[in-house]
């Protein structure tokens, strides 16, 4: 299997995708993987999803993309607002008929799930594989063994999902194993696996470094990375319909 990197939850954060893209290039990446929010919260949702469109092999159907096409249903007020706001600047004239119809295929065209079978069965989703799109699966639900027995069971190998913005690895025995519980790598062992790769652009960790992971078919690399928060804040700052609490929570890494 090519070294993949698998990155989630960009959120319009153009500083942090750029610099975890130039990362993942320095760690010798084979190619490059999304597993959805390529826009949302965050302050340049077309220069994100420019880039993405260039760099990803593919991307897959997040709940923000997902409420950009379809409207915000389920959405706390907050994240409302950046889905509205966001869905405008798709429409905006100054940006040209053929950019916005490329971008808005983009969102329409992205998969609610990918498989692949070499060298062994890997699931890629946003949210979980028995509801790729919308389910999350927190940390904590290792203490919901009814959901983990459901989920397990669209599971074949290994999926890797992201919507939690919570990295880490959850075991089908029920143990949710954190980054540095194994030295920021897991290798591959008999037991189903979901790896929850974080937020590129949005850590909830405590950690406010950009997160992905490096997958070569055999062993799990979490990598964090620094980015420039100050101007994602300062350009958040500069649009009024952007609730102020989505800028500051990036410093906190919450």
């Amino acid at each position: 299997m090519p070294l993949t990197a698998i990155v989630s939850d960009i959120h319009s954060n153009l500083a942090a995708l750029t610099a975890v893209l130039a990362d993942l290039k320095e760690q010798g990446a084979d190619r490059v993987v999304c597993l959805g929010d390529v826009i949302g919260y965050g302050p340049q949702p077309l220069q994100c999803v420019d880039l993405a469109r260039k760099e990803f092999d593919f991307t897959i159907l997040g709940n923000h993309e997902e409420a950009v096409l379809y409207g915000a249903v389920g959405f706390n007020p907050k994240a409302k607002a950046a889905v509205d706001w966001t869905r405008d600047q798709f429409h905006l004239e100054s940006e040209g008929e053929d950019d916005r119809n490329a971008r808005w295929q983009f969102l329409g065209d992205m998969p609610i799930s990918v498989e692949e079978d070499d060298p062994a069965s890997v699931q890629f989703v946003h949210g979980s594989p028995r509801d790729p799109t919308r389910e999350y699966l927190f940390p904590t639900d290792v203490l919901n063994p009814e959901k983990i027995y459901g989920i397990f069971e669209h599971v074949e190998r290994i999926a890797f999902n992201g919507h939690t913005h919570a990295p880490g690895v959850m075991t089908e025995s029920g143990l949710f194993r954190l980054p540095q519980d194994g030295d920021n790598e897991y290798a591959l062992e008999d037991e189903k696996v979901i790896v929850n790769v974080g937020s590129v652009g949005q850590p909830r960790d405590g950690n406010n470094r950009s997160s992905y992971v490096l997958f070569d078919g055999e062993v799990v690399r979490f990598r964090r990375v620094a980015y420039d928060i100050d101007t994602t804040i300062g350009l958040m700052a500069k649009i009024d319909r952007l609730p102020e609490y989505l800028a500051l929570r990036l410093k906190e890494g919450r």
